[in-house]
């Protein structure tokens, strides 16, 4: 298991890892870390957005490890450090939002439950949230609680309303179009991608920082999704869309969306949030997309948020005693 350093993102210290193996034989990437404190309190799991990969998490995992928790970090398959479905590496494609959540299963089962401490708690971002909403509704859900940054509930800027989308792209696919890229498509963190007018982060050093993550190892960027992956995630976000799924969830969930969304509805998630049963939400105004890359004053929203939801989330005093 190799994770891509550079001089503004090292890697944590303590680190272990691997890869699994996933449904279709696919190689999946993971590493871990143990709390960076003697008294501890559990294991936060986290599930990245489309196209991101391990790396990107490094600020977040010394953040939870300093709070008391241990930290595992998934890399989906088809992006990141895991294996391709595609021999175009760059296209971002999935044949189900089904094989995601086999993914979830596979990492929890076979990473989580053996080598890391309870309780577990779930850090999503974007495309990750959907995937873990899902899981939250089966019988014997690994998760005390599930903290999700900007959930992958609508798209924000569609051509056509999401049916029409939908019913468009079965048809691409059903024709043999399915691993097309779609034409224009979000293009995150490619070595040609400027700070300007990125939809990401208004945060300028950590755009950079992850953007020499990705032109020190091209090989974990992808490019566009296909039309079978936005078919597949269409899917995902109706059935979450349903009257009945908020009455399915078995545990708290805590919603961030971001102001400046571009990407998902901020609106989406506000309403889905009402109809929780237990939860809470939070609206972030000026963050973008990616909530957890954003401006140190986003952020410490974020975790002033967080420390209030999961149990036991504090930080480490100056002097106080630190497990490499």
């Amino acid at each position: 298991m190799d994770l891509v350093a550079t001089p503004k993102n090292p890697i944590p210290l303590g680190v272990s890892g691997g890869y699994l193996e996933g449904k279709g034989s696919v190689r999946l990437r993971y590493a871990r870390w143990p709390s960076a404190l003697k008294e501890r309190h559990g294991t936060v799991c986290i599930f990245p957005g489309r196209a991101e990969f391990i790396e990107k998490y490094f600020e977040v995992v010394g953040e939870l490890r300093r709070r008391g928790f241990a930290v595992s970090v998934l890399d989906w398959r088809g992006q990141g450090g895991s294996g391709r479905l595609m021999r175009n590496s760059l296209k971002g494609h999935v044949r189900s939002f089904a094989d995601y959540e086999d993914d979830v299963a596979r990492f929890m089962n076979d990473v989580a439950l053996p080598d890391c401490p309870r309780p577990y708690y779930a850090l999503a971002n974007s495309m990750g949230a959907t995937v873990l909403l899902k899981a939250a509704t089966q019988r014997g859900c690994w998760f005390s609680r599930m903290v999700m940054t900007a959930p992958m509930l609508k798209i924000a800027e569609l051509p056509m309303p999401p049916r029409a989308v939908s019913l468009a792209t079965t048809g691409l696919s059903l024709s043999g179009f399915g691993k097309v890229a779609v034409p224009g498509g979000m293009k995150e963190y490619l070595a040609n991608q400027t700070f300007e007018g990125n939809p990401l982060t208004g945060d300028h050093e950590r755009f950079l920082r992850n953007l020499s993550v990705a032109k020190a190892a091209p090989g974990l960027a992808v490019g566009p999704p296909t039309i079978g992956w936005v078919r597949s995630a269409l899917a995902a976000m109706a059935a979450i869309e349903s009257d009945r799924f908020p009455n399915r969830l078995r545990v708290p969930v805590l919603m961030l969306a971001a102001g400046d969304d571009r990407i998902v509805s901020s609106k989406a998630i506000e309403e889905f949030a009402n109809r929780l049963k237990v939860g809470a939400q939070l609206l972030l105004r000026g963050s973008r997309h990616e909530i957890l890359q954003e401006r140190d004053l986003i952020r410490e929203q974020f975790w002033a948020a967080f420390d209030a939801f999961v149990p036991s989330a504090v930080t480490s005093r100056l002097g106080e005693p630190v497990v490499a």
